[in-house]
């Protein structure tokens, strides 16, 4: 094994990341695999969202999910807290009449109370409190979250002292705070989904585009865990990972 090699092409894997925007993963297209759940988000959405409806997509990315809804412009605002994220939809969505807003830290919403007829939210975090102030009385609120178990599996691998201090973000507590606020669940479901790599290049680019999860990844700091990944992907074939979703379709029904 050839380290300075591997470290040179890992070193390429980085600065290849540099180049994603938005939310599209397809350099990953054949370099891993991740089961799907149960239920599909988009059909979810798209069987309560009418095109009359007033919707608020939170944390949309670069609008690639938000695109296939066909939802009308004039009708439609989207948050975003990555800056990159913000910069490109500005470009792509505001000029075509979308109302985008910058969503900070404490998931504070820039809309005025009962401004929407729908809520829509994959894998953005949320204050319920503000959810129900901008959601019209009656009106629906879909997430897809990722839960608190998701990659510790990989992360305690990545990081020789990984340690997670709280495991209170999956569907029971959620639903709990949702009915605390008089949402009125009408689905909920939870999935623990295998996740495998089939190269580094992939492995790489995947840890540095996640940055919430493995915070301060780099294949400098964390050359000889990679190493480690790397004996495991020739000994199996593939680097296991486990992901954690849930869903929830909720109403405001006060």
């Amino acid at each position: 094994m050839n380290i300075a090699l591997l470290k040179k092409q890992w070193l390429q894997s980085e600065a290849n990341q540099k180049k994603f925007s938005g939310w599209d993963f397809s350099y990953l297209e054949n370099k891993y695999f991740c089961e799907v759940p149960d239920w599909d988000y988009r059909k979810i959405v798209l069987k309560y969202l009418k095109k009359d409806m007033q919707l608020l997509d939170m944390g949309t990315g670069g609008g690639e999910l938000l695109a296939t809804f066909g939802h009308p412009y004039e009708k439609t605002a989207v948050t975003e807290g990555y800056e990159k994220n913000y910069r490109l939809l500005l470009e792509r969505l505001r000029p075509r009449g979308v109302n985008v807003q910058f969503v900070n830290e404490q998931d504070e919403l820039n809309f005025p109370e009962n401004a929407f007829d729908i809520v829509i939210n994959s894998h953005e975090s949320f204050d319920i409190s503000e959810v129900k102030r901008v959601l019209k009385p009656g009106g629906i609120f879909i997430s897809q979250q990722v839960g608190d178990f998701n990659g510790v599996n990989l992360a305690s691998r990545v990081f020789p002292d990984y340690k997670k201090e709280t495991f209170d973000f999956h569907l029971a507590l959620v639903t709990k705070a949702l009915k605390n606020y008089d949402f009125e669940i009408l689905y909920q479901n939870e999935a623990y989904l295998k996740q495998e790599f089939y190269d580094m290049d992939g492995l790489i680019y995947y840890l540095r585009t996640i940055p919430w999860e493995f915070p301060d990844f780099s294949v400098v700091n964390n050359f000889a865990e990679l190493l480690d990944l790397h004996q495991e992907l020739l000994r199996r074939e593939s680097i296991f990972n486990l992901q954690h979703r849930f869903v929830f379709i909720c109403q405001n029904v006060k």
